[in-house]
């Protein structure tokens, strides 16, 4: 299974710290785990969200990387949120598996994978394969769009 990160370059270590200090959207403080994106695309879109809307000031430093598992992700159960957030409470503290999918908010095709880098097979994940990634030129507004709005 391929899964996506868009991050800053001093950021792309699968060690879970981040989220070990500040917590997660569904994990709490004290546990590392690594947000991971089933699809380029919503990776992008996460990471959009935390960005200020004029794209003034977003650093440059960012890069989309992936890396491969050879396991199924276990299903985190989602009718609400804070049944989410005590399953991935339970399931960093167990490490009964690698990963576990949450079906994604922003797109609910795609799935938001958390890796708990405390289970005994975290080591064997590759590193992130990463290329520069830029919001501006991801989003710049192609010419023919003006000659639309005339019209």
């Amino acid at each position: 299974m391929k899964l996506w990160c868009l991050t800053r370059a001093p950021y792309v270590a699968l060690d879970g710290k981040g989220a070990e200090l500040n917590g997660a959207r569904y994990a709490p403080p004290g546990y590392p785990v690594v947000s991971l994106a089933s699809e380029a695309g919503l990776a992008v879109l996460v990471a959009l969200r935390y960005q200020p809307r004029d794209l003034v000031g977003i650093p440059d430093d960012f890069v989309l990387g992936w890396t491969e598992v050879n396991t199924v992700p276990e299903r985190v159960p989602d009718p609400d949120e804070d049944t989410i957030r005590a399953f991935v409470g339970e399931w960093l503290e167990t490490k009964r598996s690698l990963i576990c999918a949450i079906r994604s908010r922003v797109l609910p095709e795609a799935d938001v994978i958390y890796l708990n880098p405390r289970h005994p097979d975290a080591g064997a994940i590759a590193p992130l394969i990463t290329r520069p990634f830029n919001f501006a030129e991801c989003l710049h507004r192609p010419p023919m769009l003006d000659s639309f709005s005339k019209g």
